[in-house]
């Protein structure tokens, strides 16, 4: 990973002196909350993809936990993307914003501290590595189960919520998976350690209802785009053994974009290689954030 430049409470300095304080109740406490953003090389210049949705989720995000007074609007905070964007001079590059409870916080309430933003920019690795794009990933079911939304907030990029991913995740990886699909509560597919879940059965596109995972703006793409290529959607609950029978299956995310899953469990899913609606998602995908897609124009934001 590498950053020039980092955009902190107001401030563009070098990232190597972006520094949080070891006393910081935001780092002991996982209450943060963040973004994950990617810009694109497009033919009229760099590109920050669906920009303005990210943006108001990081908004969501932070009144579904509880901080009352954002410190920059929607719009602030696209303007500073940009200028950080800029300011690093890389090509395609990930982008993460983040708000944190500092100046205080330690009495476990958010308003006994106060949020600070930051937001930085590095260039973008391949997710799953490159092969995995063309021999999709290897999944299994994990043992820990996706949070109740009652227990943690679902809707929310919270920092403190990936712990969970990192243990289903660490564990797969330990057992030889590049990826561990998550159960909901009551036993049913809710989503990836980072990505949204697709299936692929009789030419139709199932994806787990939003009860109890992350709305995934990449989601909400896929979906928009699969309309486009005719193909039927729906949300539905899934459970396990529809896993195994299905004809094809994705994730998705903003990391992710679009990668197959050719094994679950160990069993076959499909012809073993990433399957034709897949690949078509995936093209499609592609384009849009290429700025070659008739969609483009409206989910680009030019830096």
């Amino acid at each position: 990973m590498n950053s020039r430049f980092t955009w902190i409470n107001g401030e563009m300095i070098a990232s190597d002196q972006a520094t949080v304080p070891f006393l910081t109740a935001g780092l002991h406490y996982g209450v943060a909350i963040f973004e994950g953003i990617r810009a694109y090389k497009t033919p009229n210049g760099l590109g920050v993809f669906r920009l303005r949705e990210h943006m108001k989720r990081f908004e969501d995000s932070s009144r579904i936990v509880g901080f009352l007074d954002m410190p920059h609007s929607v719009d602030e905070m696209m303007e500073h993307v940009c200028a950080t964007v800029r300011a690093n001079g890389f090509g395609d590059c990930y982008i993460r914003p983040l708000l944190w409870l500092a100046d205080g916080g330690w009495q476990l309430t958010i308003d006994s501290g106060k949020a600070h933003v930051a937001v930085s920019v590095w260039e973008q690795s391949v997710y799953g590595g490159k092969s995995t794009v063309a021999e999709g990933l290897k999944a299994c079911v994990s043992s820990f189960t996706r949070h109740h939304p009652n227990a943690m907030m679902t809707k929310a990029k919270v920092a403190g919520n990936y712990v969970n991913s990192i243990l289903a995740k660490t564990d797969a990886q330990r057992n030889g998976f590049n990826e561990a699909i998550m159960l909901d509560p009551q036993g049913y597919v809710a989503e990836c350690t980072g990505a949204n879940l697709f299936v692929v059965r009789n030419g139709r596109l199932v994806t787990p209802p939003a009860d109890a995972i992350l709305e995934g703006i990449t989601r909400d793409t896929v979906v928009a785009l699969a309309q486009d290529l005719g193909i039927p959607v729906q949300e539905s609950q899934l459970s396990r053994d529809h896993l195994y029978v299905v004809d094809e299956v994705f994730v998705c995310g903003t990391a992710a974009e679009v990668v197959g899953i050719t094994s679950i469990d160990r069993r076959t899913i499909g012809a073993g290689v990433p399957g034709p609606i897949t690949s078509a998602i995936r093209e499609a995908y592609l384009s849009a954030v290429r700025g070659t897609h008739a969609r483009s124009e409206r989910w680009i934001t030019l830096t």
